[in-house]
């Protein structure tokens, strides 16, 4: 027994000295080692003459390579046909060396594959050398082909190739493209922000200037004291009606720009193809110009907004307040309206969800945006449209654009019945003769001028008769008459 682990230390110490003082494949040696036996010595000494036999073989491939380069000289000289021959033999010899190189790597690994089972340390050692020195044949073999630069002719599979790498680059040209159409509609939807803003501001200023006459600028604008709703703060409201609405549609039309909608095609099936276009009486859409769709879309969300506008609570209630106690119910209409005319809706509707507007506004949202059209521009998502039903108010940056809209209608809704008696609304009907006095064209015409014998496309926003017998007109879309 003793015998044994005497010959397994001393094996497992010849082992260990071995390795220390063996060359690694990288080509790095263990030289500090403190076991100064025999064998080691006789290892350091055929790793030193590898090592030299090495360099000879290193010398020679560089002078081998310095030949195939005057070679190739000479043979830019020769004539083409004949320098082709030489070439395509050249090549055959060559890839005859790589094939042989690889097949001494075969046979090298197979040989350190054999010298494991059964274990033989020698055998080992030098199956390691032979691989190395076979896999340095083939890294030579390697360098020599890329210094010639051998260029293989373009293929199917190359062309393949780069039509691959080119790919990602034409997605991302197509992405930018698809970018810049919706920043472009988003500076139409800005430009058209300021157009309205700087419309409001002179109709504020003409407010202000007739209101002075009268009862002044603070009864004019519905504050603590006004004794009465006048019809020149009717006509601003219905201003920043007509501002609210351009600003939500121009808001919807950017985020069908997003969605990759076909504009035209669906603002067409939006309007004429609602489940309630006849309950609504929608009047059908003559083709338009690609820039006049935002009307047609303006069209559809007013008709939505203000169905029910002659009922003192759009028809959501039963309720008859104005006809049993008109008075009352006509102070408490202005009384809300100066309540309400300075506070946020999302502030309202955070206090009260479920109060008139709250309601009001849930109605017109489901009324506008049906759920395919939620899906589709919300990527699948009908989060909005859950919340709405459950009577909560969602807190996204559509939603409040829409309660804008919905506010604006709301207050103007509330002083049309403080009044008495209430002003009276009206739409054009399509292919109506145009009416400068009852009608306002939405499109600009060349000198200003509207043309003889246009007639009504579909009406935009409704009209509304003053009890002072002004009028608020109403804006139609115009079309060349028959």
């Amino acid at each position: 027994m003793a015998n044994k682990v005497t010959t397994i230390s001393d094996l497992l110490q010849r082992v260990a000295s071995s390795c220390l003082v063996h060359r690694l494949p990288g080509g790095h040696a263990l030289d500090d080692c403190d076991c100064g036996s025999e064998e080691g010595e006789v290892d350091r000494s055929q790793v030193e003459k590898a090592v030299a036999e090495e360099k000879d073989e290193a010398g020679e491939e560089e002078q081998r390579l310095r030949i195939w380069e005057e070679d190739g000289r000479r043979r830019v000289d020769a004539a083409p046909e004949d320098s082709h021959k030489v070439r395509v033999r050249e090549m055959e010899a060559f890839v005859h060396e790589v094939f042989d190189a690889v097949s001494a790597v075969k046979r090298a690994y197979v040989g350190l594959q054999e010298a494991h089972s059964p274990w033989d340390l020698d055998k080992v050692r030098k199956a390691d050398a032979a691989v190395v020195v076979e896999l340095r044949e083939l890294g030579r073999l390697r360098d020599r082909f890329r210094r010639e630069c051998f260029t293989p002719p373009a293929t199917a599979q190359t062309a393949v190739r780069l039509k691959d790498s080119v790919a990602p680059y034409e997605a991302a040209i197509d992405d930018l493209k698809r970018q810049l159409k919706a920043k472009e509609a988003e500076a139409e939807s800005l430009k058209e922000k300021l157009h309205n803003s700087i419309a409001l501001g002179h109709s504020a200023s003409k407010g202000r200037h007739h209101s002075s006459n009268r009862l002044g600028h603070a009864s004019a604008m519905g504050a603590p004291g006004a004794p009465k709703p006048t019809p020149e703060l009717f006509e601003m409201c219905m201003d920043r009606v007509k501002s609210a609405s351009k600003s939500f549609t121009a808001h919807l039309l950017y985020l069908m720009c997003s969605a990759h909608w076909d504009v035209s095609a669906a603002v067409r099936s939006v309007t004429e193809g609602s489940s309630d276009a006849a309950e609504d009486h929608a009047p059908s859409i003559p083709n338009l110009e690609p820039r006049h769709t935002k009307y047609a879309l303006e069209s559809y969300v007013n008709r939505k907004v203000f169905h029910g506008f002659e009922n003192e609570t759009f028809y959501l209630e039963g309720s008859l307040s104005s006809l049993i106690k008109p008075a009352e119910f006509r102070r408490d209409c202005f009384a809300q309206f100066r309540d309400m005319r300075g506070m946020e809706p999302e502030q309202l509707l955070g206090i009260l969800p479920s109060c008139p507007f709250g309601r009001f506004a849930a109605a017109k949202y489901l009324a506008i945006v049906h759920v395919k059209m939620e899906e589709s521009l919300f990527r699948g998502k009908s989060e909005q449209r859950r919340q709405v039903m459950a009577g909560a108010h969602p807190r996204t940056e559509f939603y409040r654009e829409f309660l804008r809209l919905a506010k604006a209608v709301w207050l103007l809704h509330l002083l049309a019945f403080g009044m008495d008696p209430p002003p009276a609304h009206f739409e054009a009907a399509r292919g109506a003769e145009f009416h400068p006095h009852y009608m306002e064209s939405v499109t600009r015409f060349p000198g200003g001028r509207v043309p003889v014998r246009s007639v009504v496309g579909f009406p935009v926003s409704p009209g509304f008769k003053l009890p002072d017998g002004s009028v608020v007109r109403t804006r139609v879309y115009l079309v060349p008459g028959v």
